[in-house]
């Protein structure tokens, strides 16, 4: 199965201005994933382990055309929290029309994500094919924010820890050459 290119024509036909979003949402848990480093001899570092379970989930969207980040720590994956988070993306760019790219998870086919794209005309939605996490740019976000911050992290608080994440992911841009990348031909041809 391949992503609805006819549909990013068409959007970038109609909205050469529209913006252009991957979505996608993670948790991140307080126990450190731990990864190689480099360390001078005999100062090896000293990674915490927590026994509980700490977590919190991220909706994240970010815009292939500016590399910004939109992202939002959430209790839970719900079509209800799903929906709440576009409500937000929209208010984030409140007139331009949207393209939104996302997988096929089931919070983002519930009733209540329905409803806010049906009171959204100028949000359209593109579903990424199954099993192909790869072409999401936002994937590729949370890797380098992982790498940057929950990777060996020695953080004394889990709200320290979300903090920071939040703080990489705001204080960065992430641009990607998707389009260049991954769609066809045509959609470059003058």
């Amino acid at each position: 199965m391949k992503l609805n290119w006819k549909k990013v024509t068409d959007f970038l036909q109609d909205h050469p201005d529209g913006h252009i979003i991957a979505l996608d949402e993670m948790s991140l848990y307080f126990q450190a994933t731990t990864t190689r480093l480099w360390a001078l001899v005999g100062q090896t570092p000293v990674v915490r382990v927590s026994p509980q379970r700490d977590h919190v989930h991220f909706y994240g969207a970010v815009n292939l055309r500016t590399g910004h980040e939109f992202a939002l720590p959430t209790p839970d994956m719900t079509s209800e929290t799903t929906a709440a988070f576009l409500r937000d993306l929209l208010l984030g760019y409140p007139t331009q029309p949207l393209l939104l790219l996302w997988d096929r998870a089931s919070w983002h086919k519930g009733e209540a994500v329905k409803q806010v794209i049906a009171d959204h005309p100028r949000l359209t939605t593109v579903f990424f094919p199954p099993a192909s996490p790869h072409l999401n740019p936002q994937e590729h976000v949370w890797s380098q924010a992982r790498a940057a911050v929950s990777h060996n992290h020695t953080c004394a608080t889990f709200s320290q820890l979300t903090q920071s994440f939040l703080n990489f992911l705001s204080s960065n841009l992430f641009p990607f050459a998707w389009l260049n990348k991954h769609a066809p031909a045509i959609l470059f041809e003058v």
